[in-house]
């Protein structure tokens, strides 16, 4: 599988070629760069515009094997001079296309462009390497933008998290790496740690879409005051812990939720499914037919095995047993620092179980909704 290189990547490249081609005067078609990962990233600059005081380029974005709908994007820099201040400062500042913070919370303080941390290290990092190349002491500028970040916003995380107008400039170790889901887990936790800034010790998560439009179909929470939380049950847990929540309500599909319930704190199926397996361990628990439990075990689909447990009667007693045991697994990944609640629901049947705790939630939720 092959890795790509990250937007702060891109822009770090953009930066240290317009640097270079405005301080020189000399035109550069290519630029290389150290990533923190040490991988070296030689990038093709696109769209070379030079003038006196000022030049821009880009850098396209290649997202390697990785899914990245940011692949294709050029990630522009433009480099001027900063007359009036004779320091040998680094001023790197956000334009069109890339995302502006309105939330706390985030690698950025509220009002900065979105440009993360660790990119703007490697930009200045770049940029001051070509400074002393050419032994100049004054000050510049850059301006990190992209033209599609605008409209690729809309298919992020970024509205979610209070990041408008364009999309953000990240990256820690500068490659993209194929499959990685560490992407997805960094997104729960600036999502926690938002809601924690905001001061809040409790929260509501849910692995997907179904479970948050759930909520906010059945109950009237905003499924944008939730965290979503993807596959990474566990992962979320051990976040929510470190970060000091108290209180945590899981809410989700009974094919998702069933496998916590068994203690699987990664519901990817690639990681384990026994679905039909816990479906029916379950059932025998409430003493339900052996052709009926046969009939469950042989199911393809959550679905299919609620309506098999449905005709026999005991559908609220065997969800009752799945949910106290979701939360029985929840507060054990917790260690006992988190006191935890869960509802369940089919796309047939709406809501087959909540633990006790619940109805307390909707007041909690009720509450903050109306703030």
């Amino acid at each position: 599988m092959r890795y790509g290189f990250t937007t702060g990547s891109c822009a770090a490249a953009a930066a240290k070629a317009a640097a270079y081609m405005l301080l020189t005067g000399l035109k550069k078609t290519e630029i290389t760069i150290e990533t923190p990962k040490g991988i070296l990233y030689n990038a093709k600059l696109l769209d070379i515009m030079c003038g006196e005081n000022e030049v821009s380029c880009a850098v396209e974005k290649d997202g390697g094997d990785d899914p990245d709908i940011t692949t294709g994007t050029w990630i522009y820099a433009k480099v001027l001079y900063v007359e009036e201040n004779t320091k040998n400062e680094i001023i790197i500042e956000g334009g069109i296309g890339v995302g502006r913070v309105t939330k706390p919370g985030l690698d950025q303080p509220v009002g900065n462009a979105a440009i993360n941390r660790v990119p703007r290290e490697m930009i200045k990092k770049e940029v001051l390497e070509v400074c002393r190349l050419v032994d100049y002491k004054g000050s510049l500028r850059i301006e990190i933008s992209v033209p599609e970040g605008e409209k690729l916003c809309e298919r992020t995380f970024n509205p979610r998290l209070g990041i408008v107008g364009g999309i953000s400039i990240l990256g820690t170790s500068g490659i993209v790496e194929p499959m990685s889901s560490q992407a997805l887990i960094d997104t729960i936790r600036v999502e926690l740690r938002q809601r924690r800034v905001l001061g809040f010790d409790y929260v509501a998560v849910s692995p997907g879409n179904y479970g948050l439009e759930f909520m906010r179909k059945t109950y009237g929470y905003d499924l944008d005051k939730s965290v979503k939380c993807s596959n990474f049950i566990g992962a979320t847990i051990d976040m929510a812990v470190e970060m000091g929540f108290q209180k945590m309500l899981l809410t989700g599909h009974i094919g998702k939720l069933i496998k916590v319930a068994g203690g699987i704190m990664n519901t990817h199926s690639k990681e384990a499914d026994c679905r039909m397996e816990l479906l029916t361990a379950f059932s025998v628990k409430e003493q339900i037919e052996p052709l009926q439990l046969r009939r469950i075990l042989e199911c393809v689909t959550t679905e299919e095995a609620v309506s098999v447990i449905e005709e026999s009667g005991k559908l609220q007693q065997v969800m009752e047993q799945v949910a106290e045991h979701i939360c029985y697994y929840m507060e054990n990944r917790a260690g006992g620092k988190i006191k935890t609640d869960c509802i369940i629901f089919s796309n047939e049947y709406g809501e087959l179980a909540k633990s006790k705790g619940a109805e307390e939630w909707f007041i909690l939720l009720g509450q903050e909704q109306a703030q």
